[in-house]
C-alpha cells in the first residue's frame, strides 16, 4: 500500500527528525563519555553520568524507537518496499541492532550513574565501564553515520523477492492470457 503525498511527506519528515535526533543525542552522549572519562573535577564527572543516564532514558531510547517505527511505516507506505532493496534492508537491520544494544548500554550508564550519584567517583572507579561506554557511544555514531549513507546513496541491488516484486504482472490478466498458459 503506497501512501498518499502528504501522508508520505508527513511519514518522511517523522523519520528524519527522529533518525537527526538519535544521531545528535549520541553526539552529545560521547560528549559527556569524555567529560566524564577526562575531568579532574568530582561535580563534572557526577553531573556528566547522572546526565548520561537521563539523556540515555528520555532521549536516545525513545528517538531510536521512533526512527525505527517511522523506518518501518516509511517502508512499507512507499515503493522502496521492506524487504526489496538490500538498502534498506540494512538499514533496518542496523537501526534494530542499534536500538538493542542501546537497551543493553543503558544498563552500564545506570550503573555508573548510580555509583556517581553515591559517591565521587574517584578517576580510578569504574574505569572499564566508563571507558566502555564511550567507546560504544563513538560505535553507535560511527553505525548511525553508515545508515545515513545508505540513506543518501541508495546503493542498488534488488533482494530476491525484490526482484520478483519487480517482474511479476501487475493486475489482473485478461482471460485469454489465463487459457494460454
Amino acid at each position: 500500500m503506497t501512501m498518499n503525498p502528504r501522508l508520505r511527506k508527513f511519514a518522511l519528515t517523522a523519520h528524519v527528525t527522529s533518525s537527526v535526533g538519535w544521531l545528535g543525542a549520541v553526539a552529545v552522549f560521547l560528549a559527556l563519555a569524555v567529560a566524564g572519562l577526562t575531568s579532574q573535577d568530582a561535580q563534572t564527572v557526577r553531573g556528566a553520568y547522572l546526565a548520561m543516564e537521563l539523556t540515555g532514558w528520555l532521549v536516545l531510547v525513545p528517538l531510536s524507537l521512533a526512527s525505527l517505527l517511522t523506518g518501518v511505516v516509511q517502508a512499507l507506505g512507499t515503493s522502496w518496499g521492506l524487504f526489496r532493496h538490500y538498502w534498506v534492508l540494512f538499514k533496518l537491520l542496523i537501526t534494530v541492532v542499534a536500538t538493542v544494544l542501546l537497551l543493553v548500554h543503558m544498563q552500564v550508564a545506570g550503573h555508573v550513574a548510580d555509583v556517581a550519584a553515591d559517591t565521587n567517583l574517584p578517576s580510578g572507579d569504574l574505569v572499564g565501564m566508563r571507558i566502555q561506554l564511550l567507546a560504544d557511544a563513538a560505535t553507535a555514531l560511527l553505525v548511525l553515520l553508515v545508515a545515513v549513507t545508505l540513506s543518501v546513496y541508495k546503493p542498488r541491488g534488488l533482494t530476491r523477492y525484490g526482484w520478483r516484486k519487480q517482474h511479476e504482472p501487475r493486475g489482473p490478466q485478461p482471460e485469454a492470457t489465463k487459457q494460454q498458459v
